[in-house]
């Protein structure tokens, strides 16, 4: 809904009647929301704007300062509470809690909740109703990332076997309304900027709370609100014997502790304990030195000159904390420098690296990297034990299968880029993967310093690069470009070389050109209203027809036949009964073959 950025037509004050109409909507809307619930979002003293959009979406904030509310109708019967409205009361909504923080690069992105993305408790899928409000949460971290509608209820759902979409998102972190705000903000340090994490700063429920509550600078919006409270709430004797009169502040964040508290239930007790434990031992000095260790083991190792200029917060989350020891909590507010933008300034005038501010995004960018830096050639890097357990873990997962899958897609290089391969003395008979390719290319761009020197992150073509990756390509009569793009350089060069692919069952492998041929599963109606399923495509997976169809007789209790497919290369496996999604699954799971290489038509629903 807030995908693109759209202008405003109009935007008003809302007068005293109109703010009243709006606190009953949303009070009618959230049942659950007590009335401090609704006065911290709407505070009396503070004037409330509503802006109308063309697409008649109204967006209700504090004027000068939050969005809180939207309606996507403009009639009050469909009101949403935006991310800065649940950061300040996370329980406004249930939430569905995403599997794991990478899922939430998808919302992020634009996309709607899948039922396969969200962690079922182990007591079972929670009761909902089609179109009910939800929000979305990261494991972890108590802040929601996104609100949207229920698609369906969860009746429909279980008997869908947790498939298809769960929720409609209306609205979710770093879209247009998110970004709209001035002095936008994120609630913990878990939201980074292509994906939101656990909160490593929550090592108790009083830290939890505070990172509820949000940055204190919306709070200071309602600052005239929260005075005239505090000072209503000075007549109270706190040590007086009665009991019955409650400071209205200290009733919402010890609602926030209990909440939080359940919310902790769920996670790893003892890996939390062995986090909290960790955190006290490290003083200020030993943050410091790790993330050091931690920055330069990611220079040496992850870091590619290819990937620069690079965002800060993607340095940090996919660079800097993979390097940390197991176990190991490493948070930047507990260095020196507290802020991550600081501590990369600090690397920039120590020489290590290079840094500029971007003043769109106002994030610090890694430009370049010092590889003669006394630190960089004095440190040496660590070999890494985590890609050995992942890859254990994987291959006894995929033990269950009959035999092992691997599919690769590789490339063989064409006239067009063998002067490339020439260029740096690499063989071009050879088959290489697209990482491989990649690196190619940018040795021949580093070797002819083809960079420019007051862009890094754009490439300057030569005659010979410029015809590898565009001559023939380019309508007669236009312009050859004289760069590109660093971002670009890779994709384009691989699309200018021969696809093959090569699959590898067990110890059989075959090597064929072209891109690989999808398994082709349909179902449809014969005489008699019988359904039968028939599918193709197996050699191109060394999948043997005549034994899967004896397999899958015995599977379903249904007849099979094998049968050459006319005209073409190749058989046809035909199954009587409508079995389209029992046979994908099973050749997911018992033959490896990727979901994405399995085309299904059922003809029978219409």
């Amino acid at each position: 809904m807030f995908k693109k950025w759209v202008e405003a037509k109009a935007q008003q004050r809302l007068s005293g009647a109109d703010r009243k109409k709006l606190k009953r909507s949303v009070k009618d809307r959230f049942p659950n929301a007590s009335d401090s619930d609704i006065d911290s979002l709407l505070p009396p003293k503070v004037e409330i704007s509503v802006a109308k959009y063309p697409n008649r979406v109204l967006v209700y904030s504090w004027e000068g300062g939050y969005p809180m509310f939207f309606d996507v109708d403009g009639r009050g019967s469909e009101i949403f509470p935006t991310v800065y409205a649940l950061w300040k009361v996370p329980e406004l909504l249930p939430s569905f809690l995403l599997k794991g923080s990478e899922v939430s690069r998808f919302i992020i992105g634009g996309a709607d909740l899948m039922f396969p993305g969200i962690s079922i408790p182990a007591e079972g899928l929670p009761s909902f109703l089609a179109g009910e409000t939800w929000a979305v949460k990261v494991p972890g971290n108590p802040a929601p990332i996104a609100v949207g509608t229920t698609n369906m209820t969860c009746t429909e759902a279980v008997k869908a076997g947790l498939r298809g979409k769960a929720l409609r998102i209306s609205h979710h972190y770093r879209d247009s309304l998110w970004e709209s705000v001035e002095g936008r903000h994120v609630p913990n340090t878990g939201f980074l900027e292509d994906v939101v994490v656990e909160d490593t700063s929550l090592t108790s429920t009083s830290q939890a709370s505070n990172s509820f509550g949000g940055d204190t600078s919306i709070d200071q919006e309602s600052g005239k609100d929260g005075a005239n409270t505090e000072a209503a709430n000075t007549n109270y004797n706190l040590d007086s014997s009665s009991t019955t009169q409650i400071d209205l502040k200290n009733d919402i964040s010890e609602q926030l502790i209990t909440d939080v508290g359940q919310l902790k239930v769920t996670e790893n007790t003892s890996t939390d304990e062995t986090n909290a434990e960790e955190q006290h031992t490290l003083s200020m000095g030993d943050v410091d030195a790790l993330l050091d260790k931690c920055l330069l083991q990611a220079l040496h190792t992850t870091v590619k000159d290819k990937d620069l200029p690079m965002p800060g917060s993607t340095l940090w989350s996919n660079h800097v904390l993979p390097c940390r020891p197991s176990g190991v909590t490493l948070d930047i507010k507990k260095s020196l420098h507290k802020k991550l933008s600081k501590w990369l300034q600090s690397k920039s005038t120590a020489g290590l690296i290079s840094v500029k501010e971007d003043k769109h995004k106002k994030e610090s960018v890694l430009i370049a990297v010092n590889r003669s830096h006394p630190d960089y050639t004095s440190f040496k890097p660590e070999k890494r034990q985590v890609e050995k357990e992942q890859h254990t873990d994987h291959a006894s997962g995929v033990g269950r299968s009959n035999k092992l899958l691997e599919v690769a897609e590789i490339y063989k290089p064409s006239v067009h880029v063998n002067p490339i391969f020439a260029a740096v003395g690499a063989d071009n008979q050879k088959l290489y993967s697209a990482s491989e390719a990649t690196e190619i290319v940018f040795s021949y761009i580093e070797k002819r310093n083809l960079v420019k020197p007051i862009n890094k992150s754009i490439v300057v073509l030569d005659a010979i690069l410029c015809d590898a990756l565009f001559k023939g390509a380019i309508k007669k009569g236009s312009m050859y470009p004289t760069e590109i793009h660093k971002k670009d350089v890779g994709h384009t060069f691989i699309n200018r070389m021969q696809a093959h692919h090569v699959v590898t069952r067990g110890s059989e492998s075959v090597v064929r050109k072209g891109a690989l041929k999808t398994i082709q599963i349909m179902t449809e109606r014969r005489q008699g209203n019988k359904k039968v399923t028939r599918f193709s495509g197996l050699e191109s997976f060394l999948i043997d027809p005549d034994a899967l169809a004896s397999e899958l007789q015995k599977k379903f209790a249904s007849s099979t036949t094998v049968a050459e497919l006319p005209g073409k290369k190749g058989y046809e496996v035909l199954v009587q009964g409508g079995v389209i999604d029992d046979l994908a699954k099973h050749l997911i799971e018992q033959y490896g073959v990727p979901k994405r290489y399995i085309e299904v038509l059922d003809k029978t629903k219409k």
